[in-house]
């Protein structure tokens, strides 16, 4: 929005022009100077120039929301708030539930503390069948580092459900419904053609309702 055109602004014509001729010609231009200064350079009225700016001022301003407006919006979708169990006790307790639906959770510390297997288990948890506590969901697993490990998880699930894990096909079924991406680079990750691109699509479609994308960058 900073780099909005001053031209694009419904100002009066008079004022856009004498803005242009100073080669002021977009808000952070003109929003980056006082209205003092903006008076010297455009040798205009301290009234006309105040006028300018609340136009620009407005045009450029980010939405806002009232506190109320976002309860009420809670409010109205409160139907996919909740939580996905970590089966973690003590974290759930603190989490109010677990790892809530709707919002970024980032998880930091030193290397070597967790992270990532405790991103691998998130995504068994968000694959599990609903019967077993899980969302039976689809998970897009964002892997930086090459770090994901498919043996490492599937020991995980064996050993903290192993009814699922042993039940023909159910392992399967499950793996497929995770779908990992390792971008090389921020133009890769961020590209959405060819068959990466159809997986992703058909993932959001299937798991639009319940799902998780975890980010394993650290």
């Amino acid at each position: 929005m900073a780099n909005k055109l001053i031209s694009e602004m419904g100002l009066p014509k008079w004022i856009a022009n004498v803005f242009a001729a100073r080669n002021i010609m977009t808000a952070k231009d003109a929003l980056s100077v006082t209205e003092f200064e903006l008076m010297e350079l455009l040798d205009v009225g301290f009234e006309d120039v105040t006028c300018a700016i609340a136009r620009i001022s407005q045009m450029v301003c980010p939405p806002f929301e009232t506190a109320l407006s976002l309860l009420e919006h809670r409010q109205k979708y409160e139907y996919l708030a909740g939580h996905l169990p970590t089966t973690l006790k003590g974290l759930d307790d603190a989490l109010c539930g677990g790892i809530p639906f709707g919002v970024v959770t980032e998880l930091v510390g030193p290397a070597g503390i967790g992270k990532t297997q405790f991103c691998l288990k998130l995504a068994l948890l968000a694959s599990l069948p609903a019967t077993y506590g899980g969302l039976d969901g689809c998970v897009i697993y964002i892997d930086v580092e090459s770090k994901f490990s498919s043996r490492r998880m599937i020991e995980m699930g064996s050993k903290s459900f192993p009814e699922v894990f042993y039940h023909e096909g159910m392992a399967k079924e499950m793996a497929g419904r995770i779908l990992v991406l390792q971008p090389a680079s921020l133009a890769e990750f961020t590209e959405r053609d060819g068959e990466r691109g159809a997986n992703l699509r058909n993932l959001s479609l299937v798991g639009r309702a319940k799902g998780v994308v975890g980010v394993d960058d650290q």
